[in-house]
């Protein structure tokens, strides 16, 4: 079984979401604050051992209204019926995968009650909303004090907060995939008999104190000493716990004997406090030990060094303990499955930022590794019995994105809703990228994985020509904000920079418009003209008959168009969706323009060349072909800063800086892997290998 697609609807950012989770790795990625978190924190709730449980700052904030409705709906006198159609409910629709051939369905077979041969997953419909009588017990008795709206909204919240848990419960439903109308109540224990749930915060309780133990992986070993326990199919494992239980039992023994009665000998007596009429209760001492607490208080794991010695878990790099933590933490809830007599049908981990304080390499290769992780558990501790995990994956990092398929990413971005509340939005690679045909998605693909996949994670991006202006770009970016003081500034926004050269830019248009990216593209108009040959051949502006740009002729759909007729596109014709094009235009309207950035560059600062008399254009053109494109950038990045910024760029990174304003929120094997896992002791030697 799997669990094929999630919607959400009323759960803090994720107003009305659907989430499609693949087979074994879905990586979700996006910009901070887009709802990412909420996911696992939502099916933290689903499978508590307490049973879900939500509160009122749990519910979308536009969904507050329906509150306040049903309140004014309640003063207006309305029907019960209309009073409780306005409070709103969290909702979540879960659809488990399931093998119609499978001889024994298991619990999930009490879940299916459609009656369609080709349909193949139940769906679980979770809803926490309004009992019997919420309308009474919400509202009763409500009196809100005079003094506005405002006072009386949030008297009338305080209430509904209080009183919600006794107004409100969670309700789980199997519901007709093809019929929503053929319903049946489940116990809410369902939910947590068919999906068991794994959870690895980002915040994992990892710091860089050596002064004090912090001994996080130290704690793991009791969970796996009870899987060993009851290990199902390795003997040896459950006869090496035995051992070790019975060996704390003996200690207990010899304590009782000696250490006790010596202990017991330093109590006073009760005559010491001199109370007539007390009698001597007859204290003695006794010492426990519970293996469990011997385990998770007292047992640390260590690093080999040398002597003798060896080194606490502290010693090792943090990026190293994060890795060991994680794999630790995967076998832990591989164990737990593999302990539990009823087996569920399938097995969510969730794993947050695991990229935290791991390099580049090792981000990738974990990512990379995390599939034969888990089919190296499968072959070497369970004997080739299939361990039904999906992993959800949440991240920021670019690394971790190269290594991961398009179809594999859900990208969060938030949108104001049209209640004027924030929302998350989440776009399914494996379902979108609009039309892209399949050789332009192969490129991108190919093209990030060579670079960064920061346009997953930025608020605004520029695709930029090459290196002159990658290099100015900085400067630029200083010197448009320094112009538009109390305006926009583009410096303190989250802006990623690519260089994709004016023959690919265009291949990024299906990607930019789908993840809804604020994107300057910066290209150069490539004026080119028919030689006596009929070859297309560079030459200025002003004598140009064609452009020479694939980005250009991509963006106007046309293969011919003229130099002419690019200088007279408005500033409209250079936006679509929320993508803007920049290329070469005269410095003042009417003057002179340049074929590409360098002689853009000579045009707006003209007086500090010295070129001489004659057509500008032509001597910034000629200038500029005897220019190294680095040196260049560099002379003018780092050695001369007193410049003017082309009019073409200066205008499209003022547009970039103010729309959409940005919230700024202060190799190893697997059977190494499987083997250094297993047991109790783990050795320092070999870590570097991860």
């Amino acid at each position: 079984m799997l669990v094929k697609n999630i919607e959400i609807e009323n759960f803090r950012l994720l107003k009305k979401v659907s989430l499609g989770l693949e087979e074994k790795i879905t990586l979700i990625v996006g910009r901070n604050n887009s709802g990412k978190t909420s996911i696992a924190e939502l099916f933290r709730r689903l499978l508590s051992d307490k049973g879900p449980s939500f509160r009122l700052e749990d519910f979308s904030l536009g969904s507050h209204e329906g509150f306040w409705s049903a309140f004014e709906a309640l003063r207006a006198g309305e029907s019960r019926e209309d009073i409780y159609h306005h409070l709103p409910s969290i909702i979540i629709n879960l659809d488990v995968e399931y093998d119609v051939e499978s001889p024994d369905l298991g619990p999930i077979s009490d879940c299916i009650i459609d009656l369609n041969p080709d349909c193949n997953f139940v769906r679980l419909t979770l809803t926490f909303g309004p009992n019997s009588v919420a309308t009474e017990s919400l509202f009763a008795d409500v009196t809100t004090p005079p003094g506005g709206m405002n006072i009386e909204r949030a008297s009338l919240f305080r209430t509904v907060e209080e009183r919600l848990p006794q107004s409100y419960e969670c309700k789980l439903e199997t519901v007709d995939p093809n019929d929503s109308t053929n319903r049946k109540n489940l116990d809410l224990k369902t939910i947590k008999i068919l999906i068991n749930g794994g959870f690895i915060n980002a915040q994992r309780g990892l710091d860089d104190d050596t002064h004090r133990e912090r001994d996080v992986l130290g704690k793991i070993i009791e969970v796996l000493f009870q899987s060993a326990l009851t290990d199902p199919i390795d003997s040896n494992k459950r006869t090496t716990a035995a051992q070790l239980k019975t060996a704390v039992e003996q200690i207990q023994t010899e304590l009782h004997v000696g250490f006790n009665e010596k202990l017991t000998s330093l109590l006073p007596t009760f005559d010491l406090f001199g109370y007539p009429g007390l009698a001597d209760p007859g204290l003695v001492t006794e010492t426990s030990f519970d293996v469990d607490k011997l385990l998770n208080n007292h047992t640390k794991i260590r690093y080999v060094g040398v002597n003798g010695i060896t080194l606490p878990e502290t010693y090792n790099g943090l990026g190293m303990r994060n890795l060991v933590y994680i794999l630790l933490q995967l076998l832990r809830f591989f164990r737990e499955y593999q302990a539990t007599p009823t087996a569920v049908g399938v097995h969510l981990i969730f794993i947050e930022e695991p990229e935290a304080h791991m390099h580049p390499q090792m981000q990738e290769v974990f990512i990379r590794q995390l599939s034969k992780i888990a089919k190296a558990f499968e072959t070497q501790l369970n004997e080739n019995k299939p361990w039904p995990v999906q992993f959800v994956i949440s991240t920021h990092s670019p690394h971790m994105a190269n290594e991961a398929r398009f179809e594999s990413m859900r990208y969060f971005l938030t949108r104001e809703g049209n209640d004027g509340f924030r929302q998350s939005v989440v776009k399914d690679l494996r379902k979108g990228m609009g039309n892209a045909p399949v050789p332009e998605r192969d490129f991108l693909y190919q093209y990030l994985t060579l670079t960064r996949c920061d346009l997953f994670f930025a608020d605004k991006a520029v695709l930029i020509e090459g290196t002159s202006e990658r290099l100015l770009l900085p400067a630029m970016i200083r010197k448009t904000d320094a112009a538009a003081p109390g305006g926009a500034q583009l410096g303190s926004q989250y802006l990623t920079v690519m260089e994709v050269g004016g023959a690919y830019a265009h291949r990024f248009f299906d990607l930019l418009s789908f993840l809804e990216l604020r994107t300057l593209i910066i290209t150069d108009i490539d004026s080119v003209k028919r030689n006596a040959n009929n070859k297309r051949i560079a030459t200025p502006v002003a004598s140009g008959e064609f452009t020479s740009n694939s980005c250009i002729k991509a963006w106007f759909s046309n293969n011919d168009i003229t130099p002419t007729q690019l200088l007279t596109q408005s500033h409209v014709n250079k936006i679509v969706d929320s993508r803007r094009l920049a290329y070469q235009v005269p410095e003042m309207d009417g003057g002179p323009c340049a074929r590409s950035f360098e002689d853009a560059f000579i045009l707006a600062n003209f007086e500090s060349f010295a070129l001489g008399d004659g057509d500008r254009a032509t001597l910034a053109y000629e200038h500029a072909a005897d220019q190294k494109k680095s040196t260049f950038a560099l002379t003018y990045a780092i050695e001369n800063s007193t410049w003017n910024v082309p009019r073409y760029i200066s205008e499209g990174l003022r547009w970039l800086a103010e729309g959409n304003p940005v919230i700024v929120i202060p190799q190893v094997t697997p059977s190494d892997i499987a083997a250094a896992a297993a047991g109790i002791e783990i050795s320092g030697e070999g870590l570097n290998d991860y």
